[in-house]
C-alpha cells in the first residue's frame, strides 16, 4: 500500500499546515520512500531526479525530529545541511523556513561570498538547523567558531556534485568533525559511479538505498517530443523556430559541453535571441547574474550544461529543450524534471540526429512510454529515420535445429574427472590366479 497524504507519514500538525498552506498535499515518490526510513532514524543513500521533491524529503525527517525531540536549552546546531553551492543553500533555506512556520526552530546559512561578520550571530545565537557550503565551514570550525558536537544529523544534498567540484575531502573532513551524530541522509541526482559509492561507504552506517524516479502521474505533467534533425545547422534552425514560439515562455536548453555553449549563445544571438548561459567554471557572481536574469525575466534563455544546471531553481520553466540529447536515459529525467513543478504542466522537446536514435530507444524504454515525433512544414528531414533495431524471432525450424545441435553438443562432452578421483591411483593391480 502506498502513502497517499502526509497525514499517513504521522508528522506533527504544525508540518501538514505548513505544507497544505504551499499546496502541498500528497508526498511525491521520494518523499514517500525516504521519509518514513529517516523518521525510524536510518541512514539514507537517497536518488531522485530534479523536481521530484528531493528537498522536502530531508527537511521533513529533519524538522519533525526537532518537533519530537525537543531540547531543554538553546545551544549549537542539532541539523547540519551541506550543499555545493550558494544559490542551492539559500534555496534549502527557503524551503526549511517555509515547513518551520510558527514553530520555534531557527535556520541559519553559512556560505561563501558573505562577511564573516555576517556569520557572527550564527555562532552566537541558539541553532535549530544550519545549511552550508563545504569550504566555508571548514574554515570557522578550524577556527573553532563552529561548534559540532550537538549535530545530531547531517545531510547531504547533491553529493554527486560535491564530488564533480573537488569537495570529497572537505564532506569527509567535515563527517569526522561530526562523529558524535546519529544519522546521516546522502543525496544525489544518479547513484552511478564507484566514486560515489565508495564515498557513500564512509559516511554512511549500513543506509537503506531509496531510488526514486518520478511517477507516471508526476509525469504526465510534462508533454514530451522530439523533432528528427540532419546535422547541427538543421538543429540550430529547429531550435531557433521553437524558441520564437508564442507558448515558449521560459526556456531551459541542454548542451552536453561547456564549448557547445557559448557556440550555440552567439547563434541565437545572430538570430535575434538573447540568452543567458550557465558552464562548469563560471565564478559565482555571474552565476547568480544569469539566474537573477531568468528569475526577473529580463531573458527567458538559458543555455546550460548537465553539470553547471544542478541545484539551480527557476520558476516557471515553460519548456525544456535538449539540444543535445543527454548521456544516459536517467539525466533525461533529472533534465526534464526543470518543468512542470509546483502542480503546473510543461513541455520537454529533444532534437534526435541519426546517432541519438539508439539513446531514443533507450530513453522510451526506461520512462516505459513512446516520446511522439513531431514535424515543421518548413523545417522538415531530408535524411530517412533510422530504422529501429529489432531482433529477429527465430522460426519453428530454426528452434528444432538448435535444439538438435545442442543435444548432439552434450553427448560429445566429455565427463570432467575431479583432480581427487584421479590422483594416486597409480597402475591397476594384475588378477593372480593360483593353480595348484
Amino acid at each position: 500500500m502506498t502513502t497517499q497524504t502526509f497525514t499517513d507519514l504521522q508528522l506533527d500538525d504544525i508540518l501538514i499546515d505548513n505544507l497544505q498552506a504551499q499546496n502541498i498535499h500528497e508526498p511525491t515518490a521520494i518523499q514517500a520512500q525516504t521519509i518514513p526510513v529517516a523518521l525510524d532514524g536510518k541512514d539514507v543513500l537517497g536518488s531522485a531526479p530534479t523536481g521530484t521533491g528531493k528537498t522536502l524529503a530531508f527537511l521533513i525527517p529533519a524538522v519533525q525530529h526537532l518537533l519530537d525531540f525537543p531540547r531543554r536549552k538553546p545551544g549549537p546546531p542539532r541539523v547540519l545541511i551541506l550543499a555545493p553551492t550558494r544559490e542551492l543553500t539559500m534555496q534549502i533555506a527557503e524551503q526549511a523556513k517555509l515547513l518551520t512556520e510558527s514553530t520555534h526552530l531557527s535556520i541559519a546559512t553559512i556560505t561563501g561570498g558573505v562577511a564573516y561578520m555576517n556569520h557572527a550571530e550564527v555562532f552566537s545565537k541558539n541553532q535549530d538547523i544550519v545549511i552550508a557550503t563545504t569550504g566555508r565551514l571548514l574554515q570557522y570550525i578550524k577556527e573553532e567558531n563552529f561548534d559540532c558536537r550537538a549535530v545530531e544529523m547531517l545531510i547531504l544534498d547533491e553529493a554527486d556534485r560535491m564530488l564533480d567540484m573537488g569537495f570529497a575531502q572537505d564532506v569527509e573532513t567535515i563527517s569526522a568533525e561530526t562523529r558524535w551524530r546519529k544519522q546521516t541522509l546522502l543525496f544525489s541526482a544518479t547513484l552511478e559511479g564507484e566514486g560515489l559509492h565508495s564515498f557513500a561507504n564512509r559516511i554512511l552506517n549500513e543506509p537503506v538505498e531509496i531510488n526514486a524516479d518520478p511517477s507516471r502521474k508526476e509525469r504526465k505533467k510534462i508533454l514530451q517530443f522530439y523533432y528528427r534533425a540532419d546535422d547541427l545547422t538543421h538543429k540550430v534552425a529547429l531550435l531557433t523556430h521553437l524558441l520564437k514560439q508564442e507558448e515558449v515562455k521560459k526556456t531551459i536548453v541542454f548542451v552536453r559541453k561547456r564549448e557547445r555553449v557559448h557556440e550555440l549563445v552567439s547563434l541565437l544571438h545572430q538570430a535575434g535571441i538573447h540568452s543567458c548561459y550557465l558552464e562548469g567554471e563560471m565564478v559565482q557572481a555571474k552565476r547568480n547574474e544569469a539566474i537573477k536574469r531568468m528569475n526577473n525575466n529580463s531573458v527567458n534563455v538559458l543555455v546550460a550544461t548537465d553539470v553547471a544546471a544542478r541545484g539551480i531553481d527557476i520558476d516557471d520553466i515553460t519548456h525544456v529543450i535538449n539540444f543535445d540529447a543527454p548521456k544516459t536515459a536517467d539525466v533525461y529525467l533529472h533534465r526534464i524534471g526543470r518543468t512542470a513543478r509546483a502542480g503546473k504542466k510543461g513541455t520537454a522537446i529533444m532534437l534526435v540526429e541519426a546517432h541519438d536514435n539508439e539513446l531514443l530507444q533507450k530513453i522510451e524504454r526506461y520512462i516505459r512510454e513512446p516520446i511522439k515525433l513531431r514535424t515543421i512544414d518548413e523545417l522538415r528531414p531530408k535524411t530517412k529515420a533510422p530504422k529501429p533495431v529489432t531482433k529477429k524471432k527465430p522460426s519453428q525450424k530454426a528452434k528444432q535445429k538448435n535444439a538438435a545441435k545442442k543435444q548432439e553438443e552434450t553427448k560429445k562432452k566429455k565427463v570432467k574427472q575431479r583432480h581427487r578421483d584421479t590422483k594416486n591411483k597409480g597402475k591397476p593391480n594384475k588378477m593372480i590366479i593360483k593353480t595348484e
